[in-house]
């Protein structure tokens, strides 16, 4: 026999946020120039859920347990990737970008995207290759949205919003 509060605990915000890791990682992942554009309606989806978990883990510690650069020869890779397949939809104008006369779009999607998923990764990794707590990885990643790739989240969001609004990708 089975009981009713073993059916409905609600995971906690730590395994909620490695799911959604996990997930958004197999997402970037399976991204091929054979799927077109449909890997942004699932990711339109995905970004807030990643956004509420990491939000759910609470405040960031006041400094890193691990403090390691991702391989830029990957992390290139993984960009030029991404930007080939969104084509037209990878810029976007931030803010700034209107200054006196002067008009660069500076926003990048694949740029965003590219920068959560190794920060992501990363802490992936390190939960599946130590027997180091899984609280440090936690903390790094919480640190990292603090400082890094939170606003990549944002501006992602945001532009993935902005093309659905346009119907430049299906919702």
């Amino acid at each position: 026999m089975y009981s009713r509060q073993t059916i409905f605990d609600p995971p906690t915000a730590q395994s909620n946020m490695v799911w959604v890791a996990r997930e958004y990682c197999e997402l970037i992942d399976s991204v091929t120039l054979e799927l077109g554009d449909t890997w942004l309606n699932p990711l339109s989806r995905l970004l807030p859920r990643l956004h509420a978990a990491v939000v759910a883990l609470g405040r960031p510690p006041k400094s890193p347990a691990h403090l390691e650069l991702p391989n830029l020869e990957d992390q290139f890779e993984l960009f030029s990737r991404l930007r080939v397949l969104l084509g037209e939809r990878d810029s976007y104008w931030l803010e700034f970008d209107v200054e006196d006369g002067r008009q660069e779009m500076s926003g990048s999607l694949a740029d965003d995207l590219t920068d959560i998923y190794f920060e992501l990764h990363h802490g992936l990794d390190q939960m599946d290759g130590s027997n180091e707590n899984d609280a440090v990885t936690i903390g790094d990643w919480l640190l990292g949205y603090h400082l890094h790739w939170g606003q990549h989240l944002l501006d992602a969001e945001r532009h993935i919003y902005d093309l659905q609004t346009r119907h430049q990708i299906a919702i």
